[in-house]
């Protein structure tokens, strides 16, 4: 006993001196939010006031000094996701995460995203204020790399801290771009079912009836008066931080309004990360303000306001990327046919530094079309060369003066002008002012191929009739400027006509798009609130068609008592994914049987890729309503032809006994709680237990579903559960009738760093669609009660 107790004492000391010293460690490494700090490089004295939810409002004297403050301030709060987001389109993941990750850094180290940004940085204008500014925040960067506390994810994993460089920012510019694309993931698919399949199984896929697209309309008044007073699929999905996906946008005109003033809105939807996507914060000198909202180790916000003006981002979701069949030489590997003759192949050598392992090297074969992808992405598995020609590295790049012109427009027709630069990615860019002009243009160089030819299969490099005829000028893309029905939106969907016929493009279904179209129809006195309620809207606007249109298959004399249940809960849906509802769960259930009994036989492997994509979501409303169809029949079955009918019912029946064998026998006990939930995976987070619970946020239930206006997504498979990948990044709603009271929200916090009070402390409000003040009255600034003090060292 006495032993024991010695023993207890013992134990009981060394639980509170290790409990002492995790809390001395979280001290030393929380951020400084108050207090004085000594800079290098600063002219001026500069002050910044944290508010409630973490966001650093920056006063300085001039934008140099600004900058610095917040490279320093960003750094502070999210090092750990720069160093991440620098790391992934230089092919640097594996230095850290060990060979899991050699397959991802082959395949961005492939792209020539790096070589591209060495061209780019070559040619930059030293004397222009983006790049200016940009060293600025370097600067300010590098300063905290210097003398700031490390983040405890470098201990954890053995990270060496490195100065950031302009590469960096183009490392990062360049994964944004990427992560955009589509093509990389459908072309292929595509050209497998072309080739494999035949026309006829290809041609169901592409055509898409009119009937079930929201186009988003062209409208160019003849004047505008707007002076501004200047104040890849598994290799994605192994990413340790977030891809970009898609968004919704709407920018209400003055005439829409109860006040009287545009009301701006804008949620891009990108995958759940911890920390989350954006580093909000404030910029104010005697001649400049910004209200920004930036990505890891960007200076200038892709988002942003101020007084006189707004704007905010979707994916315009156009085709910038493209595969060409090259065809080699047959007495020489190294060699290409071109119209001119063979060719000799770029060749690029790459070394992946590997965590406890050897380095690899790998070499990538280049052509006039770009690099060659076989054995970089693995489902190009052609025995033939294929390139893949994307327009962001065969083009020059302006995206630093591009987010600097957003940041800093004086009028609408210069804020034009930056949107008019974007090359890749294609990007829908929102506008709304002080001076009631609302704006949508779709930003990207389009381009003409020849007549007839599609680019969503693969083309032919050889023959040097599938090359790009010309590159469109600017004001031939579609956009609206205060059109006539007072109001511009986007949720990623089918832009208007270009040259007469509707422009190609990996664009999302109606559905998000259409619903904000039926709200917005509704009446002409929106308020804030309103506009921050229809954000958190949860109600599909096609789903309740596409059941009517399935259970028409359906013969009801033929089910049991439970499945009428079932049949009737389907058949009386509106369409809302609440927590509480029955119907999500069958629904979901039933598409994935229906999509599995209609395309898996043919497809095979491809099917898991098919069934998550744009296209399955885009042909959906087409095939339920096809009576005839090459998909109905099952391939596997010999001298029998399955026809629709047989393909929904033994769908219905297949989903319902999954559901009961799932989550019982009593339909009202499958409410949608039950199976859908979202967590903020954290990259170390990722690998369980206790780092799990130490720096993932979540699980959660949540409300919602794929392709609301909430939009809340997540992958249909086999397991019957659904766990939400992406959504919006941020809910922004800016009301000019009110700037000083404009809201915002993110998924979990303003600090990447775990021992930050603001690590987190915005997810509940985020997940009941509530919101938090994005503060411009300097007297509530100031009485924050955390304030740092920004001194310039001698």
């Amino acid at each position: 006993m006495k032993f024991l107790r010695r023993f207890l004492r013992i134990l009981l000391i060394l639980v509170v001196l290790l409990a002492v010293s995790v809390w001395l460690y979280s001290k030393t490494c929380h951020p400084n939010y108050s207090g004085e700090l000594e800079l290098k490089n600063l002219s001026n004295e500069v002050t910044v006031y944290f508010d409630a939810i973490g966001v650093p409002h920056i006063n300085a004297q001039n934008s140099k000094d600004a900058y610095v403050a917040l490279g320093y301030l960003h750094a502070q709060d999210r090092l750990w996701q720069m160093e991440l987001m620098r790391r992934i389109a230089a092919g640097r993941l594996s230095e850290i995460f060990g060979k899991d990750l050699v397959r991802v850094d082959q395949f961005f180290g492939g792209l020539g995203i790096e070589e591209a940004a060495d061209k780019t940085i070559a040619g930059l204008d030293k004397t222009a204020d983006s790049y200016i500014l940009t060293q600025s925040y370097l600067d300010g960067v590098n300063q905290f790399i210097e003398e700031g506390k490390t983040p405890l994810e470098f201990t954890l994993v053995g990270v060496k801290k490195e100065q950031y460089t302009l590469k960096d920012i183009y490392n990062v510019f360049g994964y944004m771009s990427f992560s955009f694309a589509v093509a990389h993931k459908t072309d292929p698919l595509l050209t497998e079912i072309k080739e494999k399949l035949g026309s006829s199984y290809l041609d169901e896929i592409l055509s898409v009836n009119s009937k079930y697209l929201t186009i988003n309309r062209t409208s160019v008044p003849a004047k505008i008066e707007a002076t501004i007073s200047n104040s890849v699929a598994s290799i994605m999905d192994d990413l340790p931080v977030s891809p970009f996906i898609g968004s919704n946008s709407w920018v209400l005109g003055a005439e829409k309004t109860k006040n009287g003033k545009v009301i701006f809105e804008n949620d891009p939807h990108i995958a759940y990360s911890q920390p989350s996507v954006w580093y909000q914060n404030h910029i104010k000198t005697p001649d400049f303000e910004i209200y920004g909202f930036n990505i890891a180790l960007m200076p200038f916000p892709l988002l942003g306001h101020n007084r006189e003006y707004a704007y905010g981002l979707t994916m315009l979701a156009n085709d910038d990327l493209n595969f060409y069949v090259e065809e080699n030489n047959p007495d020489n590997a190294l060699e290409y046919k071109t119209v001119d003759g063979f060719k000799a192949y770029e060749l690029r050598s790459k070394t992946i530094s590997v965590k406890n392992e050897r380095d690899t090297t790998f070499q990538v074969k280049v052509s006039q079309h770009g690099p060659v992808m076989n054995g970089l992405i693995e489902h190009v598995i052609d025995k033939r060369p294929i390139a893949m020609n994307w327009i962001y590295t065969q083009l020059p790049n302006e995206m630093l003066d591009v987010s600097y012109g957003l940041a800093h427009a004086s009028s609408m027709n210069d804020f034009k002008k930056s949107v008019s630069r974007i090359h890749a990615p294609g990007l829908n860019v929102m506008y709304g002012d002080a001076k009631d002009n609302i704006a949508w243009f779709s930003s990207a160089k389009l381009y003409s191929l020849r007549e007839g030819l599609s680019s969503k299969t693969y083309l032919n490099g050889a023959s040097g009739e599938d090359e790009i005829l010309e590159y469109l000028p600017f004001e031939e893309n579609p956009k609206a400027i205060n059109p006539s029905w007072n109001y511009v939106y986007s949720a990623n969907n089918q832009v208007d006509s270009v040259r007469g016929k509707l422009y190609l493009g990996y664009y999302q279904p109606q559905d998000r798009a259409k619903r904000i179209v039926e709200l917005l129809d509704k009446k002409d006195d929106f308020t804030k609130e309103d506009i921050a309620n229809m954000t958190y809207d949860v109600t599909s606007a096609t789903v309740p068609g596409i059941i009517h249109s399935l259970l028409k298959s359906v013969d009801k004399s033929i089910l049991t008592v439970s499945e009428r249940k079932a049949f009737s809960v389907l058949e009386n849906w509106d369409g809302t994914y609440l927590k509480t509802a029955v119907a999500p769960t069958i629904y979901n259930r039933f598409l994935y049987e229906f999509l599995k009994e209609t395309y898996q036989d043919e497809l095979g492997d491809s099917f898991e890729l098919f069934i998550n994509s744009q296209l399955q979501d885009q042909v959906l409303p087409n095939q339920v309503n096809r009576e005839n169809s090459v998909w109905w029949d099952n391939i596997a079955t010999k001298n029998k032809v399955e026809t629709k009918n047989e393909i929904v019912i033994t769908s219905f029946k297949k989903s319902l006994a999954f559901l009961q064998n799932q989550l019982g026998v009593n339909v009202d006990d499958w409410t949608w709680n039950r199976v859908i939930s979202v967590e903020y995976e954290h990259a170390i987070g990722k690998a369980g237990g206790l780092l799990r619970t130490f720096f993932n946020v979540g699980p959660f239930e949540t409300i919602g579903g794929n392709e609301v206006i909430n939009n809340q997504i997540f992958k249909l498979d086999s397991t019957g559960y659904y766990k939400v990948t992406a959504g919006p990044s941020t809910r922004r709603v800016i009301d000019f009738s009110d700037i000083e009271n404009s809201l915002a929200i993110i998924p979990t916090g303003q600090s990447g760093n775990r021992f930050s009070e603001y690590y987190k402390d915005q997810t509940q409000k985020y997940l009941d669609g509530k919101f938090v003040k994005m503060r411009l009255n300097q007297s509530e600034i100031e009485a924050s009660e955390n304030v740092l003090i920004l001194k310039p060292k001698e």
